[in-house]
């Protein structure tokens, strides 16, 4: 502070309170913050003529005053800030009491600088205290003459000082508020789920930057807004139905989350999968709701590329499974030397293949086949068996169905054809696709793209069908349960499977095959098949085919006596047609039959597996399994031939 000469102003024993409360009043009515400050101490100087007059903010930590406002002979002290020690300040921040000090302050207080530069005689302060008596500065005044303890001065002193106080502790409070407000700016701000406030009518009130990027819309855009436009119609029914519920709950427990999330909609029309919870406000008797949101679409991405990946895996290890030896083709036979030239021809192009044989003539091994020699060995084979599959999933298991599709569909599941984009799918027993899910079929083939259940969004594949069937399926075609298209489609590459019968010593090298096989298996040593072992297999009908001659090497080999197998436990004994033993229907192996003589060889044989079997169609010990069948082909045979169990 600079110093100043004394001067001489009226004595305040001659100070009228009624004027100097008036003049200070008047002075600061009006004012507020630095304002009022300001106006205080101009005021107060002038009413009480004193020379200085300051109000200051405290800083216990520091024990620190800070001027809000300093006057002094006329003009603003600027930035003024001292440290209480060994000043009058001191003693009125520790007493929390008005302090007077009527004259000679300087002998008082020897070492205070500032009061030596002013030239200060008497000093006169008093705390500013909050409602709970904490200090938050402190008003003083000073003159170079003394001031008397006059009653009437003081009172009017302590009168604005807490005037003063009042208002610091105003604006400590508005910068706790602004301090909040910034806070909670700073936390909605850079919150990375989306949080969306709405009114009761459900128009956007407030959004934070993270709702402006999910929802592609800005703030001054979407605030006003209602909100249905942001979400699809259900769920703005849900939310409804919710708010509700929050309503009718007690304070401090109106916040749940929305069960299986929203279907968020961006302002460009696309919609993606949030989670989201919900919670309700009431300010100033109105109430709100808080939405916070989350764009899951990419987590849900990922975890069905795992799930997906997951499935492939597990297909890929039955795969490699299957890949055992008995999955080659045997045979020298012409027949079936016409068939590995197919093979090695339409292997390398992505051409539809028909695949048409007996039941047990090795559809499955001619498809694994053509895709190991492929372009898109790499790449997974899917194998889908359509007569294994209930009518009323087979389109949910080659197509996939979202969340919710019809009854028990829980998650999101991916079907066949997507689990083989780049590959290939197997349809083995195509002959059994249901009609109404043929045509579905048929735009999978022409155009590479199928709906999955329940969705509205068209997926796109790239696979390579294979196809195969022991049906006529012309004869279908004719009979009106296949369609015509479809068989045209499918029928690009047929290849024609011969049955066992028709592929002369074929039978009698498979058996030899088989027999070292399962001996090895098994531990045990067999001598070879002996001359009578290959006539009998020989002249055997073998409607089952391959997969019927290796379920009867197999039994041979387990009760073989003697290192020889026993055709005679393993071979079935059918009655007679047309007088020859069904096991020796024509005497010589290429002899042909009838397909009226077929039928009955097929039937009889059928017949006395399940009375073997006691009726037990599929299961370890059923007719199936004697059969080398898979349970739904013998349930489709038992219903062609009009196979029934006895009451």
């Amino acid at each position: 502070m600079d110093s100043v000469p004394d001067d001489s102003s009226k004595p305040l024993q001659d100070l009228k309170t009624d004027v100097a409360l008036r003049a200070i009043l008047e002075g600061t009515a009006t004012e507020t913050g630095q304002q009022f400050f300001s106006a205080l101490v101009q005021n107060l100087t002038k009413a009480l003529g004193t020379h200085g007059a300051w109000v200051t903010e405290y800083f216990p930590e520091t024990r620190r005053l800070r001027a809000l406002a300093f006057w002094m002979d006329g003009q603003w002290v600027k930035d003024y800030e001292v440290d209480i020690a060994g000043t009058p300040c001191e003693r009125v921040i520790d007493t929390a009491k008005l302090v007077h000090f009527p004259d000679r302050i300087l002998e008082i207080y020897p070492q205070d600088e500032d009061l030596k530069v002013a030239g200060a005689v008497s000093y006169m302060g008093v705390p500013l205290q909050d409602t709970d008596g904490r200090i938050l500065g402190h008003m003083a005044v000073i003159d170079r003459r003394p001031i008397p303890e006059e009653p009437r001065v003081q009172a009017i002193f302590q009168i604005f000082a807490a005037r003063a106080a009042a208002e610091l502790q105003r604006l400590r409070a508005e910068a706790e508020v602004r301090e909040r407000e910034e806070k909670v700016g700073r936390l909605l701000g850079s919150a990375m789920d989306a949080i969306i406030e709405l009114d009761d009518q459900l128009r956007i009130t407030r959004v934070n930057p993270a709702a402006e990027k999910t929802f592609s819309c800005v703030a001054d855009t979407m605030i006003g807004q209602d909100f249905t436009r942001f979400v699809s119609r259900e769920d703005i029914t849900r939310l409804e139905t919710l708010i509700a519920e929050l309503d009718g709950r007690l304070e401090g427990q109106q916040s749940r989350w929305i069960p299986g999330g929203l279907t968020a909609c961006r302002a460009d029309g696309e919609s993606f999968p949030a989670e989201a919870s919900l919670s309700r406000f009431a300010l100033h008797r109105q109430k709100f709701t808080t939405l916070i949101l989350r764009n899951v679409h990419d987590r849900l991405e990922a975890e069905q590329k795992i799930q997906s990946l997951t499935v492939e895996t597990e297909l890929l290890r039955e795969e490699l499974q299957a890949l055992h030896p008995d999955g080659t083709l045997i045979g020298e036979h012409q027949t079936l030397k016409q068939v590995f030239r197919d093979i090695a021809q339409v292997a390398e192009t992505d051409t539809t293949v028909l695949i048409m044989g007996e039941t047990g003539t090795g559809k499955e091994l001619v498809a694994r086949a053509i895709h190991a020699a492929g372009q898109r060995c790499e790449r997974p084979l899917v194998i889908v068996n359509c007569a294994a599959i209930p009518a009323t999933l087979i389109e949910s298991e080659f197509f996939g169905h979202e969340s919710g599709a019809f009854t028990g569909a829980t998650k999101k599941r991916e079907g066949r054809f997507s689990l083989a984009d780049k590959g290939t799918v197997f349809l083995d027993e195509i002959g059994e696709l249901p009609l109404e899910l043929q045509a579905k079929l048929l735009r999978v083939l022409q155009e590479g793209e199928f709906d999955p259940v329940g969705s509205s969004k068209t997926r796109k594949v790239d696979v390579r069908v294979l196809a195969a069937t022991n049906r006529d399926l012309a004869a279908a075609v004719k009979q009106g349960t296949f369609r015509e298209d479809l068989y045209y489609r499918l029928n690009v590459f047929p290849i024609r499977l011969p049955p066992l019968r028709d592929r002369g010593n074929d039978v009698v090298r498979l058996a030899s095959v088989f027999a070292q096989r399962f001996a090895g298996k098994m531990g045990r040593t067999l001598a070879p098949l002996t001359a009578n072992d290959a006539r009998r297999l020989q002249t055997y009908h073998w409607p089952g085919n391959v997969r019927e001659l290796q379920n009867v090497i197999e039994r041979a080999v387990i009760t073989a006596e003697a290192g020889k197998l026993n055709l005679d436990r393993a071979l079935p004994e059918t009655p007679s047609v047309h007088g020859v033993p069904a096991s020796r229907p024509a005497a010589l192996p290429d002899a042909i039959l009838s397909a009226k003589e077929l039928e009955e060889l097929e039937r009889t044989n059928i017949l006395r597996a399940l009375e073997t079997a006691k009726w037990k169609v599929s299961g370890e010990k059923g007719a199936a399994s004697l059969l080398g069948l898979n349970a739904s082909t013998l349930s489709s045979r038992m219903k062609a031939l009009k196979i029934q169990k006895p009451r």
